[in-house]
């Protein structure tokens, strides 16, 4: 990973990922600094990586399961193996409306025990908390074979105010 550019406030960087390994690699890195409570928010378009650095987040979390594109069945929880939190990983894509839609997934109560992943929860999720991290992943469309990915991490509320994503990079 290359280093990332001078952040805009203490809470955002950005990373050039150029392989599906070093986006796992960013997952597992990412999963040190979570705790319970902490809700992720995932945007990128299809094929950018989304579900590969859940993996990585699975893997540094600890949790059972194959950490899977939860798209045709929405959520899936990944419990723990450890003493660490369970991961819920939704994916949103096939979702329209907001929170209430997505209010049978009983995110506001997994939420306090759980590490929260979602996929595509832009304009969906964000009632949630105030605290959350957005975490952006852009990557060259059209017929490419590039691999290059640009992901901006952005912590939002008290939970991230002060938060050195900028140790991500290394």
């Amino acid at each position: 990973m290359e280093a990332p550019a001078a952040p805009h406030n203490p809470a955002e960087t950005e990373l050039t990922i150029t392989s599906p390994e070093q986006m796992r690699e960013l997952g597992r890195r990412l999963a040190k600094q979570l705790r319970a409570g902490d809700l992720v928010m995932l945007s990128g378009e299809l094929g950018a990586g989304k579900t590969t650095l859940t993996r990585g987040l699975g893997e540094g979390l600890g949790v059972r399961g194959a950490v899977t594109s939860p798209t045709f069945v929405i959520a899936r929880v990944h419990p723990s193996l450890g003493d660490g939190p369970p991961l819920v990983h939704v994916d949103a894509y096939r979702l329209s409306g907001g929170l209430d839609e997505m209010e049978d997934l009983d995110l506001d109560v997994s939420l306090p025990d759980s590490v929260i992943v979602v996929e595509w929860g832009e304009g969906k999720v964000e009632e949630l908390t105030e605290d959350r991290l957005q975490v952006v992943i852009h990557r060259a469309v059209g017929d490419t074979t590039d691999e290059v990915r640009h992901v901006t991490l952005t912590g939002l509320g008290e939970r991230w105010t002060g938060a050195d994503l900028s140790a991500l990079a290394a």
